[in-house]
């Protein structure tokens, strides 16, 4: 070696491996003619660089611009060491350590060049279901432990042959360690099954599997993160029996089209829309029906949406190739159950609902349902994070200590923290049975793993009869923080924006343990990381029948009219309650009056529920938030009149909101004979300048400018923008979700920085202080 050579070391972390990171470290190193190695660790990766100081500089430089397409790089530190005198650049053998610090890469769509190989009838690899490379396919669904090498993922049973071999040895081949690698002589196979768990003799599954789908047949498919359900979306009797047998009234079913030709013939797509369509995430994406399409109306009944989604496998292309306008490709399980991803667990779980069965022999360590997005507010917004974007971690501002965060009790995920990484997990589910529970527990266990995280304290909700508080408690040799479930929404979206507070926080959803025992859902907070303060909320009204009010938003119209002062026998002329009994209403009127299994409720969403209820849109509801979602859906885009609203300061704790003006205002209208169309546009004009004039209130009072949105009712798209716009007009600086689930997916997040706030023994914030003037009491989050 000359005197003009140098050595450096470099460490970097991020999503770095499964992804073509070390070939193309490999590839640039002798672009500059430099010598040294690289290696996967349990960190990220390690590389030494020898060579002319100038040359190693432009490396460096070009590094993060050069990238492979799906890393992502968080850090790099850099060291100077002695020269050692390597003959060369080379690609060594991955080592361990006694920490994990390596991010994983999520499963990803199968990408063009390897689709390119797929159709290509010369190519060893034509019509192969399971082709991909080191830029595409399985990663965070096949890993058992990292770091992320073939032994640790489920391909560990599948030997390369000598062809699949040569490919990933070499660093300059596209295949080079993409530890998925596999072709028809060594890899996973595809075997369709009937309904008793016997293959099915075809030359072809995937063909003969289309043709039974076109003959109206249920079939379970396996991919990536679990088994789908298909059936052909414009067959609407396969649709109905489908939706029968899952036990699925109404909620939307997903779609999936082979291409945008053929989602533009069925939904209008804006440009924000067709890219989040075509990322590699290949999410779900809520789009606006048109108004005549091939598609059976039972796949998104009373709904202005389609959930569609493009193909993301090698298998969904070659089964739409079948030539369908679109497939129903719905989670594989009975509703509120977690899908399906073991094919003996299939047959056994879908017995009465599929036909057949569309199977592979690579397993599924870790089920993960389609993410759901929509574009609202000239943003992305996750509905459902999942499969796509899990596990990439969100980035905080501070650094906090190892936490595991249970989630709520609807939508569950779970959060562990590592420094100024937040791992969310992939959607859990609504915690409801016992399927749903052991799934969440293995989630648990899974990520400590292969994060390496042992966590020093526990979050949970303050709801004592959650699974995931129980679960919380029963860990026992650990402290455990109780975060109060509105503060979790706000604290959410404070961390993922990486701001502390305080804030003004508009905290709208269906149901959350209030401080004081009751259910809340209507919260506008004062709060920054470490605690809150309720400073106004909407009056309680009675649940009359508690939970069955959920179920029946009716129930939910008459604790409102009798808040507002109207009397049972002054109900003759809303129509709403003529298929109602007479004598069931006059019950529910004692029921309130008395007390009776009637809990009192603050929640927003509830009163969503009851103006849906009022209009005639929805008695029952099959699904959490039907009510809400159609009283948008039907909102008057020319209508700009509101209702009057009342809330007076009192000095004594929380501003109590009356909806008493509001509900006398759709009564007055109803009896007018007003269209339901308009009754939704006013009540959403009179919400949004409700909590406008609030705000500025408080603005007033506290001096904060700052205003985060979080919880379900901001996954109402006209909410969500009109009340934006009209802050964000008023010179505040608006804080909102694009990173997790505005509803209770996101709750995780939330409750592991208020505890890790509590934990980190910083100065307490007085809130109080803030708006001591008006003498509200403080509530938190305590350790």
């Amino acid at each position: 070696m000359t005197a003009a050579t140098s050595a450096k070391r470099l460490e970097i972390n991020g999503i770095v491996q499964g992804v073509g990171f070390r070939p193309f470290i490999y590839q640039l190193a002798n672009r500059y003619g430099l010598k040294g190695e690289v290696a996967n660790t349990a960190t990220g990766v390690t590389l030494v660089l020898e060579g002319p100081p100038d040359r190693i500089q432009q490396f460096t430089d070009d590094l993060p611009h050069r990238k492979p397409p799906l890393a992502h790089i968080v850090e790099i530190t850099e060291e100077s060491q002695a020269v050692t005198g390597f003959d060369a650049f080379s690609i060594v053998k991955s080592r361990g350590s006694a920490t994990r610090q390596t991010l994983i890469s999520p499963d990803v769509r199968v990408c063009d060049d390897c689709l390119a190989e797929m159709r290509d009838p010369n190519d060893r690899r034509f019509g192969y279901p399971f082709i991909n490379c080191t830029n595409c396919g399985p990663r965070y669904t096949i890993i058992d432990d990292i770091p992320y090498d073939r032994p640790k993922t489920s391909m560990r049973h599948f030997t390369m042959c000598p062809r699949c071999q040569a490919e990933y040895d070499d660093p300059e081949n596209r295949r080079f360690h993409a530890q998925p690698n596999a072709c028809p002589v060594c890899g996973p196979r595809v075997t369709l099954c009937d309904g008793q768990g016997q293959a099915v003799k075809t030359d072809d599954p995937i063909v003969e599997t289309a043709n039974r789908i076109k003959a109206g047949r249920i079939v379970a498919v396996k991919g990536l993160g679990g088994f789908h359900l298909a059936v052909d979306a414009t067959n609407a009797r396969a649709v109905e029996r489908l939706r029968r047998r899952k036990h699925r009234e109404e909620k939307p079913l997903a779609l999936m089209c082979a291409d945008m030709r053929q989602i533009r013939a069925i939904a209008h797509v804006s440009e924000a829309e067709e890219e989040l369509l075509c990322s590699i995430q290949r999410p779900i994406v809520l789009l606006e029906k048109k108004a005549a399409t091939p598609i059976a109306e039972a796949v998104s009944p009373r709904n202005r949406y389609f959930g569609i989604m493009l193909p993301y496998t090698p298998l969904h292309y070659l089964l739409l190739d079948a030539g369908f306008d679109a497939l129903v490709m719905t989670s594989a399980n009975l509703s509120e159950e977690p899908i399906a991803i073991d094919n003996e667990e299939a047959l056994a779980r879908l017995a009465d609902i599929a036909d057949d069965y569309l199977v592979h022999d690579r397993d599924i360590y870790l089920r993960s349902d389609d993410s759901i997005v929509r574009h609202a507010a000239g943003h992305m917004r996750p509905i459902r994070r999942s499969r796509g974007y899990v596990p990439i971690p969100v980035f905080l501002r501070d650094e906090l200590p190892p936490i595991l965060a249970c989630g709520a009790e609807l939508k569950n995920t779970v959060c562990l923290t590592r420094g100024r990484q937040a791992f969310v997990s992939q959607h859990i589910g609504d915690l409801e049975n016992q399927a749903t529970e052991d799934f969440f527990r293995l989630t648990v266990n899974h990520l400590k793993r292969i994060l390496d995280i042992e966590p020093k304290a526990v979050a949970c909700d303050l709801h004592p009869d959650y699974m995931s508080t129980r679960y919380a408690r029963e860990l026992g040799n650990i402290p455990i923080v109780e975060v109060q479930h509105h503060h979790a929404h706000i604290a959410a979206c404070l961390a993922e924006n990486q701001v502390d507070g305080p804030v003004i926080g508009l905290a709208f959803d269906g149901t959350g343990l209030g401080t004081d025992n009751t259910i809340w859902g209507g919260e506008v907070l004062v709060a920054d990381c470490r605690e809150f303060t309720r400073a106004a909320h909407l009056v309680p009204v009675p649940m009359p029948g508690s939970t069955a009010a959920i179920r029946e938003p009716w129930r939910m119209a008459l604790g409102y009219l009798r808040a507002a002062g109207v009397a049972a026998v002054d109900l003759s002329g809303l129509s709403f309650l003529k298929q109602i009994d007479q004598q069931q209403i006059a019950v529910l009127f004692q029921m309130m009056d008395k007390g009776i299994n009637s809990p009192l409720t603050s929640s927003l969403g509830r009163l969503f529920d009851a103006i849906a209820a009022m209009v005639g849109m929805r008695n029952n509801v099959a699904f959490e938030g039907q009510a809400a979602m159609e009283l948008e859906m039907i909102a008057d885009d020319s209508v700009s009149g509101d209702y009057d609203f009342s809330w007076k300061e009192t000095g004594i704790g929380s501003i109590p909101i009356n909806t008493t003006s509001i509900i006398q205002g759709v009564v007055d209208d109803l009896k007018s004979g007003c269209a339901p169309s308009t009754i939704s546009a006013r009540f959403h004009n009179t919400l949004i300048r409700l909590f406008h004039d609030l705000c500025c209130h408080l603005r007033t009072s506290t001096g904060i400018d700052r205003v985060a949105l979080s919880g379900g009712v901001f996954q109402n798209n006209r909410l969500l923008t009109g009340m934006g716009a009209v802050l964000e007009k008023s010179g505040f600086d608006l804080l909102t979700h694009r990173l997790v689930p505005t509803n209770d997916g996101g709750i995780s997040l939330g409750q592991a920085v208020v505890a890790a706030a509590n934990m980190n023994g910083r100065e307490r914030k007085d809130l109080d202080g803030v708006i001591g003037r008006r003498g509200i009491s403080n509530t938190a989050s305590s350790l």
